[in-house]
């Protein structure tokens, strides 16, 4: 399998919170979610650390438990990264660190995806559109707090204790499922499987990248696709820069791996 990526931060000199890496036989693409004042307090490591941590050890699992399940191997990971941290951290605090995550696994000429929160991942079919795998329970659950958060300047007291209201809902029925300290979340991944002869190619994208599509609007996944066989995702993410800039939109870390010739010999 050929995998290329990009991953950009949201400005230059930032810290980049995603995470995104390849071994011949799968892709992973980690999307850190933090931010939150008094954060520091909770985890000493941070966000970039568990995005970093739970991608590398995803990658050193992959490839040595190919009869694995991908949310088995997802829960090893949790539990392995909390491990790491939590003597240390409040791991099972609100704002502690969190992430989504999209996986692609080539094996014995079948295609198995996994997508915790909001990462998107795109498969390119033969013989039919693409199948765009998404969770969008986070989306529909944050879309009742906006009115709030929109009320209150952002920053204060009350925009802080509104956002710790919405991160309560991770990890629990009603709300929606990240990777977190709770190696049980994997379990609400979406998941699917398919025969490599029915793909040409496949994107895992973190929300910052998808938001060209999900958000702005200004291309659909075909056009995508075609943007990336021709001018590869670093030409995705400058469109991703450029409407941020129009719109007078917040940046944020935009990261994808584009997935072809996929096999697994």
């Amino acid at each position: 399998m050929r995998v290329t990526m990009t991953s950009v931060p949201a400005r230059p000199g930032r810290v980049n919170e995603d995470f995104v890496g390849a071994v011949p036989t799968a892709a992973v693409v980690i999307d850190g979610a933090g931010g939150f004042a008094g954060a520091d307090a909770v985890c000493r490591h941070g966000v970039t650390w568990y995005a970093h941590r739970l991608g590398g050890t995803l990658l050193g699992l992959l490839p040595l438990a190919q009869g694995r399940s991908l949310p088995a191997l997802l829960a090893e990971a949790i539990e392995q990264v909390t491990d790491e941290h939590r003597d240390t951290c409040d791991v099972a605090d609100p704002i502690s660190p969190s992430a989504t995550v999209a996986i692609l696994r080539v094996s014995g000429g079948i295609v198995d995806h996994l997508v915790l929160g909001d990462s998107v991942l795109v498969l390119d079919r033969t013989d039919a559109a693409p199948l765009v795998v998404s969770d969008p329970r986070e989306v529909v659950v944050s879309r009742s707090y906006l009115p709030a958060l929109q009320a209150v300047a952002e920053g204060s007291d009350e925009h802080r204790r509104i956002l710790r209201d919405l991160r309560a809902n991770r990890n629990r029925r009603g709300g929606f499922w990240v990777a977190k300290d709770d190696p049980r979340a994997a379990d609400e991944a979406v998941t699917g499987r398919c025969p490599i002869s029915e793909l040409t190619g496949a994107v895992l994208l973190s929300n910052g990248a998808s938001r060209l599509v999900d958000r702005f609007r200004l291309a659909d996944w075909p056009a995508v696709l075609a943007v990336l066989a021709s001018h590869g995702p670093a030409e995705i993410i400058h469109r991703v820069r450029g409407a941020e800039a129009r719109a007078a939109v917040a940046a944020d870390d935009a990261t994808i791996a584009h997935c072809t010739d996929l096999r697994d010999d």
